[in-house]
């Protein structure tokens, strides 16, 4: 086919469409780097990110006459990435919105790699992460114990919560309290509630008030089922289990700051299928085994591998039933999902 010519006015209107384009994209870049520069910027003042949308960031204003306010705002791009749960300190400005200037100290943060294997903070100042699970879908240990390493590596107290109880029954039940008991002996804290019924929640809410937590675990576990349970205020949408594969889908598109009314926050972050720890090492993941802090370090061999060297204190713990058999096999599941060392 031949090439189409445009009209000495077709072309002329087309040029001039891109120069009005360029003009207006001018135009808001030219704004958006005033602000960020400090004009017409009110005073500094304490902030909380609340959600994260692209280059915007909603914040909740801490001090003053506008406490408890919501603003959309840019940050300075000599700013690192921030995440829901940072404490910020932002400049309001006359549109409405504000310029986050400075980013507080952090005393943790949640991490897990992006589509592209790179690690960056999910949640920041995190007290608990709430670790759900379900009788549908099935539950396994291995997942349960990456977020156990990685609640451990980051310095965060665990919670086990086994939602939707009242889907317990003769054919789950015996299944679910052998998984169970292997984090009892361990003291690992573990309550069992239903979102749709409403047994365990005063519990639950008791562990959350005056904390920043994070729900985490595989889609359809109920997490925000849970959240709509807990602040009924909050119009969380809450998606139905496949009915072919039986996994959860997707619900939460951006991690989300709620409060509660008795004091306290929750993160409620996206549903994550396998929490990835490839920011970890090798003595990461044995830190994160808790059963194994008194047995590192008295092998035989100093390099032992732990798999069938003589002298093994963790395979002596083993055969003495002081390891428990699932939580040796999801250890080893964890060191081989780990990436080889870079030399």
């Amino acid at each position: 086919m031949a090439k189409r010519h445009l009209t000495r006015r077709q072309g002329w209107r087309i040029e001039k469409i891109q120069e009005e384009r360029a003009a207006r994209a001018a135009k808001r870049e030219s704004r958006v780097n005033a602000e960020l520069q400090g004009g017409d910027l009110g005073e500094e003042q304490n902030g909380l990110v609340i959600a994260h949308f692209g280059v915007q960031l909603e914040v909740e204003a801490l001090d003053g006459e506008l406490a408890g306010q919501i603003f959309r705002c840019h940050r300075r791009a000599n700013l690192p990435a921030l995440v829901t749960g940072d404490r910020i300190v932002w400049r309001p400005d006359s549109q409405g919105g504000g310029v986050i200037v400075a980013q507080l100290p952090r005393h943790s943060e949640l991490c897990r790699p992006d589509s592209r294997g790179q690690l960056k903070a999910v949640a920041a100042n995190v007290d608990l992460i709430v670790i759900v699970f379900a009788p549908l879908p099935e539950p396994h240990g291995n997942l349960i114990d990456r977020y156990l390493v990685a609640a451990e590596h980051a310095g965060i107290k665990p919670l086990l919560l086994l939602n939707k109880a009242d889907l317990l029954d003769a054919q789950n039940e015996a299944a679910l309290n052998r998984l169970l008991d292997v984090y009892r002996q361990l003291d690992y804290p573990i309550l069992e509630v239903s979102a749709r019924e409403g047994g365990g929640l005063e519990a639950l809410q008791e562990r959350l008030d005056g904390r920043i937590s994070v729900f985490v675990g595989q889609s359809g576990v109920g997490k925000s089922s849970l959240v709509n349970s807990l602040l009924p205020e909050v119009d969380t949408r809450v998606g139905p289990l496949s009915e072919l594969t039986g996994k959860g889908t997707h619900t939460t598109t951006t991690a989300r700051l709620f409060h509660f009314p008795r004091g306290g926050d929750l993160i409620d972050s996206p549903g994550i299928r396998e929490f990835g720890l490839v920011h970890v090492s090798r003595d990461d993941v044995e830190a994160g085994f808790i059963e194994f802090a008194d047995l590192l370090g008295r092998c035989r061999f100093r390099d032992c591998k732990h798999d069938r060297e003589p002298g093994c204190a963790l395979l002596g713990a083993l055969a003495e039933g002081r390891i428990q058999e699932q939580r040796m096999h999801s250890y080893r599941q964890i060191l081989a999902s780990l990436p080889e060392p870079d030399y």
